[in-house]
C-alpha cells in the first residue's frame, strides 16, 4: 500500500531527456530544433551544463522585429543568446508539486528548470505537473483508507452491515 499523503517532488516529475541549446547557435537553427522536436522551448546551457537561459517560442517570434531579418541577412540575424530569456526562476529537485503548481499559477511561465549545484538536471513543465497530479490521485484511489475512517463511514451510512 502506498502513502496516500506522499507529495511528489520536481525530481520525480521532471523530464530529464532534454533538448538543450548552445548560446552561440544561430537563432534559425534553434527554431528548426524546436520545430523539429515539436517543443515550445528549450534550456540554453554552457559547456558545463550550467543554465544560462531559456529560448521559448515567444522569444523566437522576436526575430520578426529584427532589422537583420528585413535586411535579408537572415543567417546573421543573431544567435540564441541574443533572443533567449535569462535563467530566471529555477527550482531544486526536492521542491514539492504544490509549490511547483503555485509558480505556474502565479507566473507567466510554461517550464521550470530544475537545477542542482548549479547544473541543469531536468525541466518541469505544466504538463509534468498534470501527470504528477494524476499519479497522486491514482495512488490515493488505490490506497485503502485507515480502519478508523472505514468505521466512521459505516456509522454514517444508511446501509448497515448485518
Amino acid at each position: 500500500m502506498s502513502d496516500i499523503h506522499r507529495i511528489l517532488t520536481a525530481q520525480e516529475i521532471m523530464t530529464t531527456d532534454l533538448v538543450t541549446l548552445d548560446p552561440e547557435m544561430s537563432i534559425f537553427k534553434a527554431i528548426r530544433t524546436l520545430v523539429g522536436h515539436e517543443i515550445s522551448g528549450a534550456p540554453v546551457v554552457d559547456q558545463g551544463g550550467a543554465l544560462l537561459g531559456v529560448l521559448s517560442e515567444l522569444d523566437c517570434l522576436r526575430i520578426l522585429s529584427s532589422d537583420e531579418f528585413y535586411a535579408g541577412q537572415q543567417e546573421e540575424a543573431g544567435t540564441v543568446k541574443h533572443f533567449m530569456t535569462g535563467a530566471g526562476r529555477t527550482i531544486p529537485p526536492e521542491l514539492g508539486i504544490y509549490a511547483i503548481a503555485h509558480y505556474f499559477l502565479t507566473l507567466p511561465i510554461r517550464r521550470l528548470p530544475v537545477v542542482d549545484e548549479g547544473v541543469l538536471i531536468g525541466l518541469v513543465s505544466r504538463r509534468d505537473v498534470l501527470v504528477g497530479i494524476e499519479t497522486m490521485a491514482r495512488e490515493r484511489a488505490y490506497s485503502s483508507p485507515p480502519a478508523d475512517l472505514i468505521g466512521l463511514a459505516r456509522s454514517w451510512s444508511a446501509i448497515k452491515d448485518r
